[in-house]
Order: structure tokens, then C-alpha cells, then sequence
């Protein structure tokens, strides 16, 4: 008799127990999610970082391809027909990003800035793009824009082309 008792007794002490275990697993829980959604997040911008800096400079490089043919693409035939030729390449390779002309930079060693040069220049093609942080706390750490600025660039040496005639 005694036995069934004890043992009674221990199946209420451990029912009353449970709802204290689940209380402490609740706190748990709390505590622990934050951090793990914040560590989710972030690595979810470093990922969308990375993505948009190596699509950039795929779309600089492959433009810098383009531009050291001296070649301008068929229906450019504005006052700077290779020079907008480089620019629509390096935009069109930037998809899915939105990209205007004006946010590409070209330059050259003899030209400067704005001058894809000559046969033999060194031609340069930067660019800058802002990605926006989805993550507060991380954004923070960029400013009260809470973006990444990537900055993309590549220079190659022109080949030898023949020169542009003037119209």
C-alpha cells in the first residue's frame, strides 16, 4: 500500500513539473530567436552583397572586353558612339540591377575622364551601387542611409583599332 502511494505521489510531483519546463523552454526561446533571426538576416545581406558586387564586375569586365575592340554598337551614332556603346554594355550585363548610363564612369589614361581612348590607351570602367541593407541592426553600422555602397571597377589596355574618322 505504501508503495502505490509513492508512486502516486510521484506522478503528481511530475505533472507538476511539466508546465515549469515548458515555461523555461518559452524563455528559451525568446532569448535565443532574436539572435538567430538577426544572424539569418545578416547572412542574407552578405549574401545579397556578394551577389551584386560580383554581377557589377562581370558587367565591367565584359564591358571592358567590348571597349578595347574600339567598336560601337549598330545604332549608337550620337557625338560619343563608343563611349555610349561601353556604357549600354556595362548596363545591359547589370540586370538585375537598375542601372542608368550616368552611374557608369569611363575614363583613359591619355583622355581622362568621359574618353574611352585611343589604340593603346588603358581604358578604365568603374562603377558605384548602393545596396540597401534589410537587416537594422547591421544597417546601423553604414549610416542612416543603411546602405552598402559597391564599387566595382576593371582598366584594360585598348587594342591596336583604327582610329574613329570624324563625320
Amino acid at each position: 500500500m505504501e508503495l502505490i502511494r509513492s508512486i502516486g505521489a510521484r506522478r503528481r510531483l511530475r505533472n507538476e513539473r511539466a508546465p515549469l519546463k515548458s515555461g523555461i523552454s518559452l524563455v528559451e526561446t525568446a532569448l535565443a530567436l532574436p539572435i538567430f533571426l538577426l544572424l539569418l538576416f545578416g547572412i542574407v545581406d552578405l549574401g545579397r552583397v556578394l551577389f551584386a558586387h560580383m554581377t557589377l564586375q562581370h558587367a565591367v569586365r565584359e564591358a571592358g572586353r567590348f571597349a578595347v575592340t574600339g567598336r560601337a554598337l549598330p545604332g549608337m551614332d550620337g557625338d560619343h558612339p563608343r563611349y555610349d556603346s561601353i556604357a549600354k554594355v556595362v548596363v545591359q550585363d547589370s540586370l538585375p540591377f537598375e542601372l542608368t548610363a550616368s552611374d557608369v564612369q569611363i575614363s583613359s589614361a591619355a583622355g581622362g575622364i568621359g574618353n574611352p581612348g585611343g589604340p593603346g590607351d588603358r581604358v578604365t570602367i568603374a562603377l558605384a551601387y548602393p545596396v540597401h541593407l534589410i537587416t537594422p541592426l547591421i544597417g546601423q553600422f553604414f549610416g542612416p542611409s543603411q546602405e552598402f555602397v559597391v564599387r566595382v571597377s576593371t582598366t584594360f589596355r585598348n587594342e591596336p583599332f583604327p582610329p574613329r574618322q570624324a563625320p
